[in-house]
């Protein structure tokens, strides 16, 4: 499973066959394909697994891997299932990912419904996986360790999204019905006021003034202005989702007299507020608004720390970039740019670039000091370089003739912004730039967990979903993947053997770290594997298992290699003698993947074979169950080329038959009957050109049509030791 979802996508093409009478065991019939008599011979096979030989294998099991809602909805997919398999692996459906939401909160029905359906049936389920770093729910389990805030003192003290007494001679925006925003010198003490007139009555919403910032979901927002009309009324106000216009809360009505009162009115900002509205379409006349705040309540012991992102004084001497025809210097420490004709605003633009892009959802601060030639606006956001996306604009930058240092603020709403752009093509003039900060707020209260504490929170995160899948399963799962993939490929410490993987300690890409959730970094090398094996004893016995029947292996790709002489799987062995060396720990069995190739090239095909034989002696004598996990196959030829389904030869496809056969019938020849668990085939079908998972590649026993394949004889060879 190196680098792939476990979405059977080959199995999905399941449900494209035609219907079947029942949905009892169901004859399969294969069409010989047109003008290709070699293929007739594969009508002669019966259903795989009738070549099992239950006297001599008792306890083997032939699986295969599916979709667990595909075989739940009945149909072919469930007919192919019990007619050729004695179990099944779910694709996705029992993955951690698959359960748990952002919240925590644990969602097993689909689990449920395929454990009713597997036992209607008659058939085994292998339990993949309890404990894996990928298919994780970063976004809760990252949630369960991050820094905790240190409570405040008690005492309440207001954060403001928004204030203005409009001394600036700055209104907001707006639109419609022709109705104006303007400031004027009328506020309650001759000072200067915000006066919204709308001509004539509409709908509320039909005449509207507006504030674009980011608020927070779930906060509760105050609202206070001073407030008098030029008759009496009421009005609304609200918050907006901008991108499509949703209602995200909405305040109390709002009285207006003809005399100054004070206002004081609450809600709570929904998820994607980032509009604030007064809707006063409604109200025909003049509305005066003085003294206007939105603030939300916080501890008085609450303290933000600005984390920079951008910084420029020009001391460097270098101008901010751009593009579009206007000319950047830096003269006595200040930047000035210099447009002399106007165009659009977009079409001429300044620009700071950084690597590591915007984080989508942060709210961003822009701190600046600006003057320019005549007085006006310029607009600012980020973007996505990669199709030039926008991810979220400023409000508008106000332009003065004079110094002034302004801060606005908005939210990164886009992946993969990288760019900062001001947009000055409809300012016609110079413009005056220093001290630029970009930066986003950091909480000072909170602290990081110790790494006892995060040990300890995970250990219950663990223990919370393996009761609840025990809890789903009932008892009669009773074979379980402990723990997947544990081993990486690098031996850091230069001990012989593979490090577990981590992404604390260099053994995954910095993609595969950010990406997935490594267990072992908090639990422990020992006791990452220690307490899933335990959890999963003791949840299983609570509930309804019989614990004489309960397996628990530890699976694994990449066992097989020639290229390291096997040293992967020499180090699971090691790593299970560690795991077990508490004298508490027990592992029933291994589990090899088993992805593999047929090489067109002689001398390579005879090294994998030698070394898929050298594995499975290295399993015999670990002691343990041996499970070829998720065994498919793909065909490389000479050049070292992966060969497209559509590419293969019928000489190919013998090829991959007679290695299937090899493959199977040494495992039965080398594990010894007690050791047996058996062989789940990983893809029934070969994979669609769209396929995440070897793309286009003949890697089933069936083909995209459901006839039977070579490898569908290979396999049934192997498995009845045809010589």
């Amino acid at each position: 499973m190196k680098n792939k979802s476990l979405y059977i996508s080959s199995l999905s093409m399941l449900l494209l066959m035609a219907a079947c009478a029942d949905e009892q065991i169901a004859e399969f019939k294969v069409e010989k394909p047109a003008n290709i008599e070699q293929y007739e011979y594969l009508n002669a096979y019966d259903a795989l697994k009738t070549y099992v030989d239950r006297t001599a294998n008792p306890n083997f099991k032939l699986g295969i891997a599916l979709g667990a809602n595909d075989f739940v909805a009945g149909g072919q997919v469930h007919s192919l299932a019990i007619s050729n398999f004695d179990e099944m692996t779910a694709g996705n459906e029992m993955k951690y990912a698959s359960c748990v939401s952002d919240d925590g909160t644990m969602n097993f029905y689909n689990v449920t419904n395929f454990v009713n359906e597997a036992k209607a049936a008659g058939m085994t389920i292998y339990g993949h996986t309890l404990g894996w770093h990928s298919q994780q729910n970063i976004k809760y389990l990252n949630s369960l360790i991050a820094d905790k805030e240190v409570v405040g003192d008690g005492s309440v003290t207001n954060k403001y999204a928004y204030q203005s007494d409009f001394e600036d001679g700055n209104p907001i925006g707006g639109w419609g019905n022709n109705s104006t925003l303007e400031v004027v010198n009328e506020g309650p003490d001759g000072s200067k006021c915000l006066k919204m007139t709308n001509p004539s009555v509409v709908n509320p919403w039909e005449a509207q003034a507006a504030i674009d910032l980011p608020f927070e979901g779930g906060q509760v927002y105050y609202l206070s202005f001073k407030v008098k009309g030029s008759v009496e009324g009421s009005m609304g106000a609200s918050f907006q989702h901008s991108a499509d216009y949703g209602g995200r809360g909405d305040f109390p009505s709002m009285n207006i007299t003809t005399d100054w009162t004070e206002v004081l009115v609450s809600t709570t900002a929904q998820d994607g507020a980032d509009r604030f509205l007064f809707n006063y379409g409604a109200y025909a006349g003049s509305i005066y608004i003085d003294d206007l705040a939105i603030y939300y309540e916080s501890n008085a012991g609450e303290v933000a720390i600005p984390v920079s992102v951008i910084e420029d004084d020009y001391s460097s001497g270098t101008p901010i970039g751009g593009w579009g025809g206007h000319t950047s210097s830096v003269v006595d420490g200040v930047c000035v740019v210099e447009n002399p004709s106007e165009s659009q605003s977009w079409e001429k633009q300044l620009c700071y670039e950084v690597t590591t892009p915007f984080t989508n959802g942060t709210v961003y601060f822009l701190r600046l000091k600006i003057k320019g030639t005549k007085e006006s606006s310029i607009g600012v956001g980020f973007q996505n370089p990669n199709g030039y996306i926008g991810c979220g604009d400023f409000p508008a930058l106000q332009v003065t003739t004079d110094w002034k240092e302004v801060t606005i603020s908005t939210a990164c709403t886009g992946e993969g912004a990288t760019r900062l752009l001001f947009n000055i093509g409809a300012y016609v003039g110079t413009l005056y730039f220093d001290d630029v900060c970009l930066y986003y707020e950091k909480s000072a209260n909170a602290i990081p967990l110790t790494p006892e504490e995060k040990k300890d929170t995970l250990t219950w995160a663990m223990d919370n979903w393996i009761t609840g899948m025990m809890k789903a399963c009932e008892g009669y799962v009773t074979v379980w993947e402990a723990v997947n993939e544990a081993i990486s490929g690098t031996d850091k410490d230069n001990d012989g053997y593979y490090d577990l993987q981590s992404a604390t300690r260099g053994t995954v890409s910095a993609e595969d770290a950010v990406n997935n959730f490594y267990w072992q970094d908090y639990l422990g090398d020992e006791g990452y594997v220690q307490t899933v094996v335990g959890l999963a004893r003791k949840r299983f016995e609570e509930n309804r298992g019989n614990t004489s029947a309960l397996k628990l292996f530890i699976n694994d790709y990449n066992l097989e290699s020639d290229w390291d002489d096997n040293k992967k799987l020499k180090s699971l062995i090691h790593w299970i003698e560690r795991w077990e060396s508490d004298g508490i720990t027990k592992i029933d069995g291994i589990g090899s993947q088993m992805h593999i190739s047929c090489y067109e090239d002689p001398a390579t095909q005879e090294s994998k074979k030698n070394h898929i034989v050298k594995m499975l002696e290295l399993l015999k004598e670990s002691g343990k169950l041996v499970k070829i996990s998720e065994l498919d196959m793909g065909y490389v030829d000479k050049e070292g080329k992966s060969v497209k389904t559509e590419d293969l030869t019928f000489e190919q496809h013998q090829e991959m038959a007679e290695l299937y056969k090899f493959v199977v019938s040494k495992y039965l020849e080398i594990i010894p009957v007690e050791q047996q668990y058996g062989i789940t085939q990983w893809c029934a079908t070969d994979s669609p050109a769209e396929s995440g998972w070897r793309a286009g590649e003949p890697v089933g026993l069936w083909d995209l049509n459901y006839n039977r394949k070579p490898a569908y004889g290979g396999f049934a060879d192997g498995l009845k030791g045809a010589e």
